[in-house]
């Protein structure tokens, strides 16, 4: 009986070495296989047939491409050229030409078979010029010359050119503490206008103004307060997110004025259902 048992404890260990053995084979096999595969895509991703070689460049100038050739040099890992027409990357490709060019408000990147790239370029659209925090002489609207537009989202991007904004009049504004510097003229470009959610409503009351008989000129915003300036002469002061009731106390009050022939100094709306005015 003994030796029976014997006899099979053997054959088992028999058994066993001969499964892992088989085990060790396989996992050898796979491993080569591996290798032997990933080698094949590396190798695959190197051929330029499958590398982006040709650009176009829609809604800017072609030297948009050139950002986009230099952000797609070199490898990952040193393995994978950033050029792969499957590995580019479309945000850091975005951000440089952003950053390059702070008037261009959106980029978008299609692929184009497998060797090439399309980039279409959306402008920013102007709403107003900043001119600086506040005025030297507040009656009188500064040379544009030296101010700046802004787009809907408060964002400074260029100086001015010979572009209309949307609205005619010049803003005063601080700019958002972590931009630095806020002096008008230490080229503020790439910088947020401190209250740009609220310019929205500030500037529908700016137009709302206009149908008292005269243009605005110029906008303050300071300390929560906003000065509008009349064509006319006529300051309006308010605070800032008050718009709507500000507007119809004046209503309410107009035939108590008139802001279109200069006969008033100011108009001071701060507090709520009074209005204070200064005539000339």
């Amino acid at each position: 009986m003994s030796e029976r048992r014997l006899s099979v404890g053997r054959s088992s260990d028999r058994l066993a070495k001969r499964r892992r053995s088989r085990r060790r084979r396989t996992v050898l096999v796979l491993g080569i296989l591996f290798l032997m595969a990933g080698g094949g895509i590396i190798y695959g991703l190197q051929q330029g047939v499958v590398r982006i070689s040709h650009i176009k460049v829609f809604g800017a100038s072609q030297s948009i491409a050139e950002i986009a050739r230099t952000a797609m040099q070199g490898s990952y890992f040193g393995v994978i050229p950033r050029n792969s027409i499957f590995f580019f990357s479309a945000s850091h490709i975005r951000a440089d030409i952003i950053a390059a060019h702070p008037d261009i408000a959106a980029v978008s990147l299609f692929r184009n078979g497998l060797s090439g790239l399309s980039i279409r370029v959306d402008d920013r659209s102007s709403i107003a010029r900043w001119c600086g925090v506040m005025p030297s002489a507040t009656t009188t609207p500064p040379d544009t010359a030296q101010c700046y537009f802004f787009d809907a989202s408060g964002f400074i991007y260029t100086a001015t050119s010979t572009g209309q904004p949307v609205n005619s009049f010049v803003v005063y504004e601080p700019l958002v503490p972590s931009s630095g510097s806020s002096t008008p003229f230490e080229n503020p470009i790439g910088a947020t206008l401190q209250n740009a959610n609220k310019l929205p409503a500030a500037f529908d009351f700016a137009r709302q103004l206009a149908t008292f008989g005269s243009p605005v000129s110029m906008m303050v915003l300071h300390d929560g307060e906003v000065d509008v300036y009349l064509a006319s002469g006529t300051r309006v002061t308010y605070m800032l997110g008050d718009e709507s009731s500000v507007f119809a106390e004046l209503m309410s009050a107009r035939a108590d004025f008139n802001l279109a022939d200069g006969s008033v100094l100011y108009l001071d709306l701060r507090f709520s259902g009074k209005i204070y005015l200064k005539k000339k």
